[in-house]
């Protein structure tokens, strides 16, 4: 088989003009993290399948940049051929290129898939040797992949108001509202789960993210829906077009944005909820001028059409006039991250259900390990009373057999509609590699001897969720029950946290990391992301990490947020704790700076095991803290489980003692 190296070199070679690089990154049209099928332009190049990297190919070299999650998986996957660049040791991609590429240097790129801000970054750094990006017109790894999958026709569906919490009426009047207050008069919208959230729909064309491949515009008097028709049923035709929305074709956008720059992009819909948005609007204005008490003053030239540079696409932006774009975050990012009640309501009962499959989960495994390996089980801390030997030879568990079957109680529960990412299902050395995907071809087998990790989540209809567990079914080592604890140690401290509004995620951070440090340990990805309802498992803008850009967005309540330290020994173990946080009101006794004070609430219900912990590193408060959760675990989860389950969760979170 030929290398697809070996074929886009030929390409590259004899594209007019010459080009000395070729960049592919892993995003598709819309900057998704996760992509469809067809869309892994980088998987199909590098034969990396971790989510994040950026692929180089010049004439002599390929080299593949990714983060700190997936160095060991890289270092795995990646051919001879290819050299791995980690990111943060590593010089970035544009300065290898500015120092490492001669000058006058062409560097391609697909447009459609780099954002903004990222292809105005390269541009700054090859100037300086009058390097320059060239926007291609085909996508040369589309050239070279013959076996690309055909595009999925998977239908729309709605996002009942009842789930959705929040009408497409009221959140198109809030975003013209901001509209105005920018004085912009459009809105190119990429983001897939922006798209979806906006005009409550959902859709399957990315695995894991009920999302539908689409664009949207909205401006002060129109929004337009820009997907494949095929996929638009009657039922969700008219959902949005009782809502002021034109459906056109998918390519349509291409065309539509040239139309929105020169300003005569008009709707064919002229319903009566679009007229009362703009007799809303107009008197918006009224207002707005009548203020100022002199008309001329007053008026706003609202010519600005707002893009969000990390989630528009450059080809998308390169349509525009630069002087009339307000280059700034999509104000819908925020908007779906302050989850409103019926939202958090949603979340908090798709998180107890995802509880009990998690916990009946673990009560099967741990009679399995036990009956098939001869394992001493989740709750004693002794080697198995026949060590080393399977009751039979034909029966055995794999990651994912195992994974497999966490699916299957997941799926009995109301309201599933699949999983939220791929399970990480990680046995041993396994579990080390932070990203671990099982293969039934290539996947280990599961050992009583051994830490076994799942992360793992689900998509309901009311909420999306995500939690994992380290668990181990024969005797921890003294080091593997430290390094637990110290994680556990972490989880707790970010959990019971409080702080004053304005707080970023940042500043945070450290304190799931300090009893680590305190080993002079660590982890190498961040602590927590926001999730999605009924929407992606990653979800923005807010995050807590040590990366600059946690400053960015302060945490706000009712904003959701995981909370998952972990420590990770190549060749040996991983241990990861995760639950789903919402940011509350903390009603702090006092109010210093009348800034407002904030804490969490989880709303993740599985138990840790104690078995793994060194209850001496544990104070007394953090012991109180376990006992009280594993008390609510048990009251949420019983209405769930049958009388065995139900005993078994009661003695894995049977207090423990307070010295």
């Amino acid at each position: 088989m030929e290398d697809s190296l070996d074929l886009l070199r030929p390409l590259m070679a004899s594209h007019d003009p010459h080009l000395d690089a070729l960049i592919v990154p892993s995003e598709d049209y819309h900057q998704s993290e996760y992509v469809s099928t067809r869309d892994k332009r980088r998987e199909f190049v590098s034969g990396f399948t971790g989510s994040a990297g950026l692929a180089l190919v010049t004439s002599s070299e390929a080299r593949l940049w990714t983060d700190g999650r997936y160095f060991l998986q890289a270092t795995q996957q990646l051919s001879d051929r290819w050299k791995l660049m980690r990111i943060g040791e590593d010089p970035a991609l544009e300065i290898w290129i500015s120092e490492n590429l001669p000058a006058d240097a062409t560097i391609a790129v697909d447009p459609w898939c780099v954002s903004v801000d990222t292809a105005q970054r390269w541009e700054r750094a090859f100037e300086k040797k009058q390097q320059r990006l060239i926007q291609l017109s085909r996508n040369l790894v589309d050239e070279v992949w013959k076996s690309r999958p055909p595009p999925e026709i998977n239908p729309v569906i709605v996002q009942p108001l009842e789930f959705a919490g929040c009408s497409v009426a009221e959140k198109l009047k809030n975003l013209r509202d901001k509209l105005f207050q920018e004085e912009a008069r459009g809105i190119i919208i990429t983001a897939l789960d922006e798209v979806a959230w906006l005009y409550n729909v959902r859709g399957n064309d990315v695995s894991y993210c009920p999302v539908v491949h689409a664009f949207a515009i909205v401006t002060s008097e129109s929004a337009f829906f820009y997907v494949d028709m095929k996929k638009i049923s009657a039922e969700v035709e008219s959902h949005l077009r009782e809502n002021g929305i034109e459906v056109r074709d998918y390519g349509a956008v291409n065309s539509d944005v040239l139309l929105l720059a020169s300003n005569e992009l008009n709707s064919t819909i002229k319903g009566t909820q679009t007229k009362q948005l703009n007799d809303e609007k107009c008197g918006a204005m009224e207002i707005d001028l009548n203020k100022t008490g002199d008309g001329q003053a007053g008026r706003k030239d609202h010519d600005l059409i707002w893009v969000d540079p990390a989630s528009c696409c450059y080809a998308l932006y390169s349509k525009l006039n630069s002087s009339q774009v307000l280059l700034q975050q999509s104000p819908l990012a925020l908007a779906k991250a302050l989850k409103n009640p019926v939202e958090i309501d949603g979340l908090r009962k798709a998180h107890i259900r995802d509880g009990a499959a998690v916990v009946q989960f673990l009560v099967w495994l741990d009679k399995q390990m036990q009956e098939i390996y001869g394992a001493s089980g989740y709750f004693l801390d002794r080697e198995g009373g026949i060590h080393g030997k399977k009751h039979s030879k034909t029966t055995k568990l794999s990651e994912v057999s195992v994974s497999d079957k966490l699916e299957s109680f997941r799926a009995s529960k109301e309201r599933f509609k699949g999983l939220s990412f791929p399970t990480i299902s990680s046995v041993g050395p396994n579990a080390a590699v932070i990203h671990y995907q099982p293969e039934s071809s290539t996947c280990s087998e599961l050992d009583p001897d051994s830490i076994y990790l799942f992360d793992s989540g689900a998509q309901y209809q009311d909420g999306t969720t995500d939690i994992t567990r380290t668990v181990h079914f024969g005797k921890p080592s003294a080091h593997e029950k430290a390094c637990y604890t110290a994680v556990l140690k972490g989880h707790i401290a970010l959990d019971t946290a409080r702080f004053p509004n304005g707080t970023n995620g940042h500043a945070l951070d450290i304190l799931a990391r300090v009893p680590l440090w305190n080993m002079g340990l660590d982890y190498r990805h961040g602590t927590g992301h926001g999730i999605g309802s009924y929407l992606n498992v990653h979800e923005g803008p807010h995050l807590i990490s040590f990366r600059p850009h946690a400053r960015n967005v302060a945490l706000q309540a009712s904003m959701t947020v995981t909370d998952e330290p972990g420590y990770y020994e190549d060749g040996n173990f991983g241990i990861r704790l995760e639950n789903v946080l919402v940011v509350k009101d903390a009603g702090t006794e006092f109010n210093f700076g009348d800034k407002g004070y904030l804490s969490f609430e989880h709303i993740t219900w599985a138990p840790y095991q104690k078995k793994l912990l060194n209850l001496s590193l544990l104070a007394p408060n953090e012991i109180e803290w376990l006992n009280s959760y594993h008390s609510e675990c048990r009251d949420f989860l019983a209405p769930f489980l049958d009388d065995a389950e139900m005993e078994w969760l009661k003695e894995a979170t049977e207090p423990i003692a307070v010295n």
